[in-house]
């Protein structure tokens, strides 16, 4: 028997490495169980993200701030025109670096956009015939012409209004959130839905603020279509916690932080490769926006939305569940519920340390050990006291044919000189004279 346990024993650490269990979801990553270590590292990064903006604020794009955008062909007659040719022109003429410079588009209708503050009638007509007479840029006719350098006044009252439906958006997004979860799940996990959508909200836009990515309106729309995302992937891990504590009060084998730490680990390959697959996009995006067409709402959508997914994704499996995990417990039929989990292991944990040796690891394996030794016990021949029946007489009046003759036969026995009745501890057979 101790042979058949250790093999066994080998059997289960062989195949329940740790990737093995992180592929099958079975309990590689105690997350629960550390939540406070997740909690202070989430705590660290909404510190660094609000002092960021607190003291760094943001760099706001012209849409927010107002001011004049210039833009003109990137083909001139000397050749492509680069931002870095544009740039120079516009010091030349003003003394000063504008606030952006990018190139939009590409082949034949590639162009140059130039972003400033404010700029007056006469400025405007400085840097126009500056950045002609450096570049010559060749209009929609073939011929270079001053003409083909536009100019625009953009108002900030305009990227106000947008940043105000946007926040409008965000608060009637989150007010009918808290009311599906709450009625599709229960009121703690919409509580805690919640609060990771608004940590994954204040670390996007600390990044922003600590790097010094430019805040434009594309800005604002990637950030309100990256809580979608980390939305998604919370109610998948919380659909599991539902469903491994269903009628969990009723049962002694886990407890509630037990089993949602298991719920994290069977969808934890989920949300990874769901996290992987949705970034490729955004990467290619990325790649394809700064590398190719070098616009600046493209590379504004896939950096907001990179940031956000990677946030949304950490957020949902390392800070939802625990936070769900803290205010399910303190409710009292869930202590009461862990109390007598605890109770119930102890108590097994010490009737299998007086029965045999084995390892104490899994209550289940326990529990089956425990009722195998119960059914080797009750199944060997150990005899009642005198005076009393038990279940040795009783098989021993099915074998031999005859109930046990007790102290009168063992006397007649020694007195006739035959041998001493044999023990009956062990050989489950009745005492008493050999027929002949």
């Amino acid at each position: 028997m101790t042979t058949t346990s250790t093999s066994s024993t080998g059997d289960n650490r062989e195949e329940g490495g740790f990737f093995h269990r992180l592929h099958t979801g079975t309990g590689a990553l105690d997350i629960v169980g550390k939540r406070k270590r997740w909690y202070i590292v989430f705590a660290a990064l909404l510190v660094i993200a609000v002092i960021s903006m607190v003291v760094r604020g943001f760099n706001f794009g012209i849409d927010f701030e107002g001011g004049t955008k210039l833009e003109l062909p990137a083909h001139g007659a000397n050749g492509t025109i680069s931002v870095e040719q544009a740039g120079d022109a516009f010091t030349k003429s003003l003394g000063h670096t504008p606030e952006a410079v990018q190139s939009v588009g590409t082949g034949s209708s590639a162009s140059i956009q130039i972003r400033t503050t404010d700029l007056n009638a006469a400025q405007t007509a400085k840097v126009k015939s500056e950045l002609f007479n450096d570049l010559k840029p060749i209009g929609a006719d073939g011929q270079a012409s001053q003409e083909s350098i536009t100019d625009s006044a953009v108002s900030a009252s305009w990227g106000g209004d947008i940043s105000q439906q946007a926040l409008i958006a965000l608060a009637v997004f989150l007010v009918l959130v808290a009311v599906f979860l709450a009625f599709y799940f229960e009121r703690w996990m919409a509580v805690a839905a919640i609060m990771a959508l608004f940590n994954d909200i204040i670390v996007t836009a600390g990044v922003y603020s600590l790097v010094g990515f430019e805040v434009t309106p594309a800005t604002v729309i990637g950030l309100l279509t990256i809580l979608g995302f980390s939305l998604y992937d919370t109610v998948v891990v919380f659909d599991k916690v539902r469903e491994n504590t269903r009628g969990l009060l009723g049962l002694t084998r886990r407890t509630y932080p037990e089993a949602a730490n298991l719920a994290v680990n069977q969808t934890l390959m989920r949300s990874i490769n769901t996290s992987l697959i949705a970034l490729l996009p955004v990467l290619g995006l990325l790649i394809v926006g700064v590398a190719l067409l070098g616009t600046g709402t493209l590379t504004d959508l896939a950096l907001v939305q990179m940031v956000g997914m990677i946030s949304g994704a950490l957020s949902s499996i390392c800070l939802a569940t625990p936070l769900l995990v803290d205010f399910k417990m303190r409710e009292q039929p869930y202590r009461r519920q862990q109390a007598r989990v605890f109770e119930r292991r102890r108590k097994l944990a010490g009737r299998v340390a007086a029965t045999e040796d084995v390892d104490t690891g899994d209550d289940e394996a326990l529990a089956a050990e425990l009722r195998n030794e119960q059914a080797m016990a009750a199944a060997s021949s150990v005899p009642a006291r005198p005076g009393k029946s038990g279940a040795a007489h009783r098989a021993g009046q099915q074998k031999g044919g005859k109930p046990p003759q007790g102290k009168g036969q063992s006397k007649t026995s020694q007195g006739k000189g035959q041998q001493q009745p044999r023990p009956t501890g062990k050989s489950n057979r009745p005492s008493g004279k050999r027929r002949s």
